[in-house]
């Protein structure tokens, strides 16, 4: 388990991370989002001890990482699919973080055929490519058989194979019972992997919760309803207080409702004889949930597409 308790980082005048608190469980894969400059990154380095902490603490398994006597056992963790000495092979890279914590030489091996780089475990780190670096990387994490595994954006430089297996990965680590906190910018990939989300914004908690119930919590959620009287049926939801749209491309027979069920609205158009062609749930994306959360918390914003494109005033006709 990682425990992570009012955890604070200021460098200088700029706050990174402030008075974080929450909780990773084993046996579950849990999702660490947040826009880019949140301080995803900065807690996951306090967390191993790479960074000190300005205020509170991140404990493992009960205990601050410097404590842990051997951390490989312990806990894995990758945060640099870089890390590596260039000219060191992959294989005596592992070794060497091997006989720094006491575990067999033959484990090198098994970890190398694990992420699928036996065939290249003689060749030095510095030709290898980023997906190549990140399955090292892996590797590394996995050496000493960890019960904690922290992974920051694992899939980056991997191909739709290489993201499959990663996923896979992910889930079967949890499913054995470890902690896995996986950060990641890939909305529809953390989707299908993690169980529970961790969500920062400029260094605070927005939401830590189950990765349904984030995805619930998004306005998006909607009802969409297909009917020949649109206009009686629009009028008894809103007298209901839900909130009614016109469906997609204006069709005037799709409505779009918020704030009601299937069986409210199914419920109301019977008992006001309307007839009900499509009665269908819209759930929103993590991706939708996600931008809805962190919408006012994103530190390097962007034009949107259209106004990014949109022509200067005096090139206007």
């Amino acid at each position: 388990m990682i425990t992570v308790d009012r955890l604070t980082k200021r460098y200088g005048d700029k706050t990174a991370v402030s008075d974080l608190s929450f909780g990773i469980n084993p046996g579950k894969v849990t999702g660490f989002l947040g826009p880019n400059g949140a301080g995803k990154s900065t807690t996951m380095r306090m967390i191993v001890g790479l960074d000190a902490p300005t205020g509170g603490r991140a404990l493992v398994a009960g205990k601050p990482y410097a404590q842990l006597k051997h951390p490989l056992r312990e806990v894995g963790a990758l945060l640099d699919a870089r890390a590596g000495h260039s000219g060191r092979s992959a294989h005596h890279h592992l070794l060497g973080m091997a006989r720094s914590n006491g575990i067999p030489a033959s484990r090198v091996a098994e970890v190398l055929d694990t992420v699928g780089l036996t065939e290249v475990a003689r060749k030095r780190i510095g030709s290898f490519s980023l997906g190549m670096g990140q399955r090292l990387g892996i590797a590394g994490a996995l050496l000493g058989d960890p019960k904690v595994l922290l992974f920051d954006e694992p899939v980056n430089g991997l191909d739709p194979d290489g993201v499959r297996w990663v996923r896979e990965l992910m889930r079967s680590l949890a499913a054995e019972g470890r902690t896995v906190f996986v950060s990641s910018h890939l909305m529809s990939e953390m989707q299908e992997t993690a169980d529970h989300l961790v969500v920062i914004g400029r260094g605070k908690v927005i939401a830590d919760a189950p990765i349904e119930e984030v995805i619930a919590g998004s306005s998006l959620n909607a009802v969409r309803v297909r009917t020949p009287l649109p206009d009686v049926l629009r009028q008894e939801l809103k007298g209901h207080g839900m909130t009614v749209e016109q469906g997609k491309d204006g069709a005037p027979e799709e409505l779009i409702v918020v704030g009601g069920t299937l069986r409210e609205i199914g419920d109301l158009a019977f008992r006001h004889q309307v007839p009900v062609h499509e009665l269908s749930v819209r759930k929103a994306s993590l991706e939708q949930a996600y931008m809805e959360l962190t919408a006012a918390s994103v530190e390097y914003s962007t034009p949107s597409l259209a106004h990014a494109t949109e022509a200067p005033d005096h090139q206007k006709a």
